[in-house]
């Protein structure tokens, strides 16, 4: 489809005209809801052959990741898990040694793999005050520092980290990035990271219990499979009651059989996201944030995320000076808006599937606040 076929592209949704907490969840389109009817009735009128037809979609999910992400098409450096931290725990106790670049700022999932790894005395993370910028990163870097780990949006204000140039900073150590926040709207060049995780349950709009791992080339000879299960090994059928060499690629991450129905699921939301094209999508995002923004100020709203579109993805975050982000919030919902709201800000998520009326439905109810 590409730009051509933008304009369809709400068509697939349904979600409620003021719904802007896509950064929370992103409800999933009707190709994702007949793929996983259609998997789970299959499910339900089981033979033979239907455990074997069902999962011939975590193939056609790793493919389209694998595509998505720019990595070996063959999907050799995909594997599919249930969600992003289940990924980040993989990669956190995958490296033995070392300090690992983390920012303090960040979502929680990119923390607890990194304190459970030091209190067993595995890497250490060093935490990384403000936006993790590259002269930050390079400032910070020394010689015992083995990995950057960050996301590639920030769950707060939508700022964009530069992988690109972090990849030239940090050289040959590894480069763990937390996609969940930018993977499917923000066009960003994720062949400069190492390790890229998400759950397919935000902005991919897949729905829980879906995600998935690439892997270079670099991080399979580096991190150590500590967390392989028995589905991450070779001859995985054969039940020979020996300990079977790990996967050569990034199947070792496997601990065990994914479902089937969420592996359909995730590849209906790849495939989607492929026919219309990424940058299709971001560049509808970045209008509708651009139409926020302008909303906002107008009523006197303080931006708290970057305002060039170039370091921002979907992510508005703002508060109105001497008013409570509750009574925001209030305002909002009774105009049918659903944002998500902190002590301090609210926080407001577009997909391109999110249409004008919807900033509409902002202006009237910070013009109620009046």
């Amino acid at each position: 489809m590409n730009n051509h076929g933008l304009p369809d592209y709400a068509g697939h949704f349904t979600e409620p005209e003021g719904y802007l907490d896509f950064a929370r969840y992103g409800p999933p389109s009707r190709d994702v809801l007949t793929a996983t009817a259609e998997a789970l009735a299959a499910s339900a009128h089981a033979d033979h052959t239907t455990v074997n037809d069902l999962m011939r979609a975590d193939p056609a999910a790793r493919a389209a990741a694998a595509r998505l992400t720019g990595t070996a098409p063959d999907g050799e450096h995909v594997v599919l898990l249930p969600n992003a931290s289940t990924g980040l725990f993989h990669a956190a106790f995958g490296l033995a040694k070392g300090t690992v670049l983390v920012p303090s700022g960040d979502f929680p999932a990119n923390h607890y793999p990194w304190r459970r790894t030091a209190a067993l005395g595995r890497a250490v993370p060093r935490w990384l005050d403000g936006r993790p910028t590259p002269e930050a990163i390079r400032a910070a870097l020394t010689d015992d520092v083995s990995a950057v780990s960050l996301s590639a949006v920030d769950f707060r204000t939508g700022y964009r980290a530069d992988l690109a140039a972090i990849r030239e900073v940090i050289g040959d150590r590894l480069l763990i990035v937390d996609a969940i926040q930018g993977f499917g709207i923000a066009d960003l060049p994720w062949p400069a990271a190492d390790v890229i995780v998400t759950g397919g349950q935000k902005w991919l709009r897949a729905s829980w219990g879906t995600g998935f791992a690439a892997l270079s080339d670099r991080a399979l000879e580096r991190l150590q499979p500590t967390l392989t299960g028995w589905t991450g090994i070779e001859d995985v059928a054969l039940f020979d009651d020996r300990e079977h060499p790990v996967a050569p690629g990034a199947a070792r991450w496997s601990i065990t059989n994914l479902s089937p129905v969420a592996a359909a699921a995730l590849a209906a939301a790849l495939e989607l996201v492929e026919r219309v094209g990424v940058p299709a999508i971001e560049d509808r995002v970045a209008t509708r944030i651009d139409q926020l923004t302008d909303t906002l100020r107008a009523h006197g709203g303080e931006i708290l995320s970057p305002l060039a579109r170039h370091e921002r993805a979907g992510i508005l975050s703002f508060r109105l000076p001497d008013t409570d982000p509750a009574h925001v919030a209030k305002a909002l919902h009774e105009h049918g808006v659903t944002p998500s709201v902190r002590a301090d800000s609210v926080r407001l998520s577009a997909h391109a599937s999110t249409t004008r009326a919807a900033v509409d439905r902002v202006h009237a109810a910070l013009r109620s606040l009046r």
